[in-house]
């Protein structure tokens, strides 16, 4: 049985002629060099392929206000808009599927040819959205595509952040897990920040006619070549050496989804529980914010779209030192730390917002760097907590779950608390009541996993 702190082992032998090497010629198993190359580039494909799948998903968010009036009747505009953030959350309910049929594939078939297949889906279908026309033009069809759509959207999304993650942490030292698995949340940052760039540039440079004629399909006419990039780096990497293992071992179940609900019950429970802040705080930070500080605090889209660089930035900055906080105190400090950083600081950012665009560049990184504190600590726990066999269908459900029922209608629930009851202030308290129930589920029901093999293939 391979040990978390050995490097990989050896491929058995195959034919040359047949299929293409993959990896160097020199051994990583007796090479530290090589190893250290190998790394890097899972690293590097992890993080591209991962990049490409959250500009693609973040497309969505930057452009949501255009989005609301190009492919809906315009009776009434807040309606619209919900009706775009609803469009939105429905992708979300296409990821438990997603999970399912990714976290099963991963744990039966291999990590890799998950990632790859979930990055082939999210490129398609974001280089579809790009194509379609509007409701001007073909009517109540223009809403039912853009909702298909989004549909294969979060399918794929459904197996991609957990899979990266398991794909990443099993290849890393055995010390440093939650820094090499800090290019997952790292890169949906900087994906956000990207995409928010693309958006303050075509707002910024186009006039009103170009934008809503053919510069709002850019972000996702972009998501073809992306596509193509990550598809072409996961394709040339070997599955990870732990996966490898159960192979050679005969360890690999023949129905790990199904095990991991009969086995890992508690786990998945616990990391739903205290994925929801998560899930809460990051479309919050990313997806929300936009519309919140246009429609809401009547900041202009070049504004809202500033602030939102500024804070994802605040945020894919904090990532690797919150990831090197966990891996020296562990993960049960950071995460409860962070639901409590919610709790006591989530109304103060929201009436900061108010003052001003300095004191809203100000609230909105506070809350960003308080999700890259969980968001850090979050990805090496939940493999960690999860036996080799079954960690990518548990970790998958847990967390899937949380971001499909919480995550998703987040922008949803923000924008009717605001509209229902009059106050810009209200979602906070929305965001706050999660990260109490965060950080109770962290007290009571929450294991350290700092420490634990991802070889082991039991439940502990």
């Amino acid at each position: 049985m391979l040990r978390d702190d050995q490097p990989p082992p050896a491929e058995p032998g195959g034919n040359p002629a047949a299929e293409p090497a993959k990896e160097p010629a020199t051994d990583p198993a007796t090479d530290p060099a090589a190893l250290a190359r190998v790394r890097r580039k899972v690293t590097v494909a992890t993080a591209i392929g991962n990049f490409v799948e959250w500009f693609d998903s973040g497309a969505y968010a930057v452009m949501s206000a255009t989005i609301a009036v190009l492919f809906f009747p315009q009776f009434d505009p807040a309606a619209a808009l919900l009706a775009t953030w609803a469009i939105f959350a429905a992708g979300f309910i296409a990821r438990p599927l997603g999970a399912l049929f990714f976290g099963h594939y991963g744990d039966r078939i291999g990590r890799n040819r998950a990632l790859a297949l979930s990055v082939l889906c999210m490129s398609g279908s974001t280089f579809a959205i790009g194509l379609l026309p509007g409701y001007a033009t073909i009517g109540l069809a223009a809403p039912v595509l853009l909702l298909l759509m989004r549909t294969v959207q979060g399918f794929s999304t459904g197996g991609e952040y957990t899979g990266a993650s398991s794909f990443i942490m099993e290849y890393a030292p055995a010390d440093r897990r939650a820094r090499y698995a800090s290019a997952v949340p790292l890169t949906v940052g900087v994906a956000a920040v990207a995409g928010s760039l693309v958006g303050v540039v075509l707002t910024g440079s186009l006039s009103e006619e170009a934008l809503y004629s053919w510069g709002w399909r850019v972000p996702f006419l972009i998501a073809g070549p992306l596509g193509v990039i990550g598809l072409y780096l996961r394709s040339r990497l070997d599955d990870t050496p732990v996966f490898r293992e159960m192979q050679r071992s005969e360890e690999v179940r023949s129905s790990p989804l199904r095990d991991a609900f009969r086995l890992s019950g508690r786990q998945i429970l616990t990391l739903f529980g205290y994925s929801i802040t998560n899930a809460i705080g990051y479309y919050f930070m990313s997806s929300y914010m936009i519309s919140y500080m246009s429609e809401s605090l009547h900041f202009s889209k070049t504004e809202a779209l500033l602030t939102s660089v500024v804070s994802m930035l605040a945020y894919s900055l904090l990532c690797p030192f919150a990831a090197m906080a966990s891996d020296r105190f562990g993960r049960r400090p950071m995460l409860l730390t962070a639901c409590l950083g919610f709790v006591l600081l989530t109304v103060p950012a929201f009436a900061l917002m108010g003052t001003g665009l300095a004191g809203a560049m100000l609230g909105t990184s506070v809350l960003a760097m308080l999700v890259a504190v969980i968001g850090t600590s979050n990805v090496p726990a939940m493999v960690e907590m999860f036996p080799a066999q079954l960690r990518a269908s548990g970790s998958a459900v847990g967390y899937t779950a949380a971001y499909v029922l919480f995550g998703g209608t987040a922008p949803f629930v923000a924008t009717w608390l605001v509209t229902t009851s009059g106050s810009p202030v209200s979602p906070a308290y929305y965001l706050m009541g999660a990260a109490a129930v965060g950080a109770v589920v962290i007290i009571a029901a929450f294991r350290e996993t700092k420490d634990l093999p991802l070889t082991r293939t039991t439940v502990r």
